[in-house]
């Protein structure tokens, strides 16, 4: 053996995981000639610690968790592909989405804690609609397309007078009613929830 990737030990104390570090590194080096990474290497608390792109959450009974660094990474990923400025349809983006969130899903599914997926979800369908926003640019265009969408006449002329910006009239009744959850299944984005 040349070569070990990443591996977790779990024990009932700080004093044993030192005890347990110190032999495993120990017998990795002298009968496996293996050279352990020390910088990467700790003993602490399971919830301080990522397991590939896992961790635990604190409290009584620890849950799987996405580590933070994972979801960070997968909240650059989205909003890579979610650029306005990249010049393609909310469908073409919303298929290249789902093709990077059916291989996310896929891998963390593992995880115990579904509020997470919801807000993330959410968040997702959020930013698609500001980025539909953006898109329809002139108010005449956004007024036109809220009515098409069965905003009423008043809520579609409040929504588009709104001094507030995209990512504020995103989460507005006119664009939750125009674009709901339906809206972004019927164009394949992949809900994250295992059940969904």
């Amino acid at each position: 053996m040349r070569y070990a990737d990443d591996c977790n030990i779990y024990v009932a104390s700080e004093r044993a995981g030192k005890r347990v570090m110190q032999s495993v590194t120990g017998f990795l080096r002298r009968r496996l000639k293996l050279k352990v990474n020390e910088f990467k290497s700790a003993v602490a608390r399971p919830q301080e610690r990522k397991f590939l792109g896992f961790s635990f959450s604190g409290g009584k009974e620890p849950k799987r968790r996405i580590a933070p660094k994972a979801l960070l990474r997968c909240q650059q990923r989205v909003r890579a592909l979610t650029r306005r400025t990249r010049g393609i349809s909310v469908e073409q983006m919303t298929q290249e989405l789902a093709t990077y969130l059916r291989g996310w899903k896929s891998y963390f599914s593992f995880c115990e804690t579904p509020s997470v997926l919801e807000r993330l979800e959410e968040w997702m369908r959020h930013r698609l609609r500001s980025m539909i926003w953006k898109q329809w640019k002139r108010s005449q265009a956004r007024f036109r397309e809220l009515r098409q969408r069965n905003v009423s006449a008043a809520l579609a002329a409040q929504t588009v007078a709104s001094p507030h910006g995209p990512w504020r009239i995103a989460n507005s009744p006119a664009l939750s009613a125009a674009f709901p959850k339906a809206y972004f299944d019927a164009l394949g984005l992949p809900r994250l929830l295992a059940g969904d």
